[in-house]
């Protein structure tokens, strides 16, 4: 029996999405087309969402990253879009399990906010293809139904956490408690997208830092 294997991805590709090669056990070396690890398959896609959008993704960018022919790619995932979905959930779960360890460390409360706010700075200006949650707000939630719900559902999650702590700051005196903690929580949702938005307009890391301490000064 004829053993399947799927071509090596291009160098530039390669390259945009973290070298992703294949190695023993990988997608690419498996003997036919189901038996790989789609968890890793979702991960490799959301790095090529996460570098090109979902547009400008085709098909064969996903094939070629992932090793798969086209027919075990739709065969184990039906389209591109519920790939889109699922590599967008995984970045998210990602993403927001990180904001709840940083919300829940053992520091002062204020200091635990600015952290959400310097993390979302450095990601920008660390040369990384920014947030595939910002991304993907620009480029489909006004057009995609089913992109929007999750997008909804974890902005949720996450001024729901922003919200708790904020509540808890304001309690022990750590924070005005005279102001609402929800739209406090949205107020640093707003500035962490305000942040990013900013640094990819070109906003030199002085500004944002002074962006970023007149936030905290708010709270």
């Amino acid at each position: 029996m004829r053993r399947f294997t799927p071509g090596t991805p291009s160098i530039a590709l390669r390259n945009r999405i973290g070298q992703l090669d294949p190695k023993p056990g990988s997608l690419a070396g498996m003997a036919r087309p189901r038996q790989f690890d789609e968890d890793r398959a979702i991960d490799i896609a959301m790095r090529v969402f996460w570098a090109k959008g979902y547009a400008a993704t085709s098909t064969d960018d996903l094939c070629e990253a992932t090793g798969l022919k086209r027919s075990s790619l739709y065969n184990t995932f039906t389209s591109k879009h519920r790939l889109f979905t699922l590599a967008l959930t995984r970045y998210m779960d990602t993403k927001t399990t990180a904001l709840l360890e940083t919300l829940d460390a053992d520091t002062p409360i204020r200091e635990r906010l600015r952290t959400v706010l310097r993390t979302a700075v450095d990601d920008e200006l660390t040369g990384s293809d920014g947030c595939l949650v910002v991304n993907s707000i620009m480029e489909l939630a006004r057009t995609d139904r089913d992109v929007a719900r999750l997008l909804s559902a974890d902005a949720d999650r996450r001024t729901a956490a922003l919200r708790t702590v904020i509540h808890a700051g304001q309690r022990t005196g750590e924070l005005d408690p005279d102001r609402d903690p929800l739209a406090l929580a949205n107020f640093v949702t707003a500035t962490v997208g305000g942040l990013r938005v900013s640094a990819r307009s070109g906003a030199t890391p002085q500004t944002l830092e002074s962006i970023m301490e007149t936030a905290i000064s708010a709270l």
